[in-house]
């Protein structure tokens, strides 16, 4: 008879095995579906060919009207077609267009969503994060079989599956200094889909350089904005913002939190999409000089105007930055946040201040008398804590010092520890950077012994119980 532990592992090698399967599906019937219409655009040519020349350069006028869409065209755009504010003309600039989506994450899924079906000629996709289990409720573009795979494959497979008929490009790399000119100066139009501020000024300073209308948008909590820059004289992102914002108003989404039911992303995402697909098109009013804010709470949707172009900007002003100055300007100093999406690590105390989580399971194993602080906001606290676990955020944990002390002093009292002989004192948060902030704090206020855990809650959950839920 098997025990529990030998169905359990042909389990885990069965559910691998289908995994791999649904990504080779997944894979195929993408292929599938281009090889498909080539084919058909082969014998479609091949059929035209064998007609006389006269009876072909009829049916094309009869056929297209002189506005270049195949029968193919015609009919998957009809609906498209059948507008007249945007008719054959507008779809037309839209297939002869080419369009950069620089993120393929929450703001990124929708707008590459829309811009594929819609028909954009060339659409290029700009990411080298891959899909992790937490994205899915949000980046609705992913797909479970893609989870730990590139999120501009899986992005690529799905406007594939959309429509084959496009040309996709992908770009497995993060955008920085050293290939931005290079990558964005092949598309016509940019669209933000980023979520961190050196990137928003990296791409609109080398939008600014090589001319490019810029598509902006921004999803944080329960707001949204949207803009475009750099286009018809409408001003750039650095004359609005020529300081970045403190990086207290710039947390990701991973740390802020989005609401989702695909709710911000996906609205601020579609009205991108939209945008870009205005000034592709060549129709309708885009919005340059103006920027739409969104408040999902009040369900309100406002559109200001904003200020002009600054002749003090560094990027578009009188003395606009060379592309020398562009490839040597460090944006994560000057907005002292970093370009990519890992987890700030903080480094503020010397290791005798710290303790690994394998050491802390150890206290909690010995019986050791301690007591454990949590740091995190207090929603955080209720998704998950450790137990017999205090929550004090950071931002009152100073007020809340004698709470602390008497703390200390009910479980010494309590293990009945004798002089000499004192409580630990140990503090968590979710990744191990506000639990660093917090011991600094104990120390100056006389609790020298406090040690931080290192890594955190995250570190918890990597290395000492792999059950410990993570968010």
């Amino acid at each position: 008879m098997e025990s529990n532990g030998e169905i359990a592992a042909a389990g885990d090698v069965l559910l691998r095995e289908l995994e791999s399967l649904k990504h080779s599906k997944r894979d195929i019937e993408a292929r599938i579906s281009a090889i498909e219409a080539q084919l058909k655009q082969i014998q479609s040519k091949s059929e035209n060919n064998n007609k006389e020349d006269d009876e072909s350069s009829s049916a094309a006028v009869s056929v297209n009207g002189g506005h270049g869409l195949t029968p193919d065209n015609i009919y998957r755009y009809s609906r498209q077609l059948l507008l007249p504010s945007f008719g054959v003309q507008g779809q037309s600039n839209l297939i002869k267009s080419s369009i950069l989506v620089i993120g393929a994450g929450g703001l990124g899924s929708p707008a590459l969503l829309y811009l594929a079906a819609c028909g954009v000629g060339r659409l290029g996709m700009v990411d080298h994060d891959v899909v992790e289990l937490n994205n899915l409720h949000r980046q609705i573009i992913h797909g479970e079989a893609y989870i730990g795979r590139s999120k501009v494959e899986s992005a690529a497979a799905t406007c594939r599956l959309i429509n084959s008929t496009i040309e996709i490009v992908e770009h497995k790399e993060a955008l920085r200094t050293s290939n931005a000119l290079e990558i964005v100066s092949k598309y016509d139009i940019v669209i933000d889909a980023t979520d961190n501020a050196p990137s928003r000024y990296l791409i609109s300073d080398c939008c600014v350089l090589l001319g490019k209308p810029l598509v902006s948008g921004a999803a944080l909590g329960l707001e949204g904005q949207l803009a475009v820059y750099n286009y018809n004289g409408c001003p750039c992102y650095r004359c609005l913002f020529p300081t970045p914002p403190p990086t207290t108003a710039c947390q990701r989404c991973s740390d802020s939190g989005v609401l989702r039911l695909h709710f911000i992303p996906g609205v601020i995402g579609c009205l991108q999409a939209l945008e870009a697909i205005k000034l592709a098109s060549l129709v309708g009013e885009p919005l340059s000089g103006r920027m739409l804010l969104f408040d999902a709470l009040s369900a309100r949707i406002r559109i200001v105007k904003i200020r002009g172009r600054s002749l003090q900007c560094e990027a578009c002003g009188e003395s606009p930055m060379t592309r020398e100055q562009f490839q040597q300007f460090d944006y994560e100093k000057f907005t002292q946040s970093p370009l990519t999406v890992a987890p700030l690590k903080l480094k503020l105390l010397t290791p005798d201040s710290r303790i690994s989580s394998k050491e802390y399971d150890e206290v909690i194993k010995k019986g050791s008398p301690h007591v454990l602080i949590d740091v995190r906001p207090s929603h955080h606290y209720k998704i998950i804590s450790l137990p017999k676990s205090i929550n004090i955020p950071l931002a009152n944990l100073e007020s809340r010092l004698p709470e602390v002390t008497s703390e200390l002093k009910f479980v010494q009292e309590s293990n009945g520890t004798v002089d000499g002989l004192d409580a630990g004192l140990y503090v968590v948060c979710r990744r191990g950077n506000d639990s660093q902030r917090a011991v600094q704090l104990l120390h100056n206020k006389g609790f020298t012994f406090a040690k931080d855990i290192v890594g955190g809650l995250e570190a918890w959950a990597r290395d000492v119980d792999q059950k410990f839920p993570t968010y």
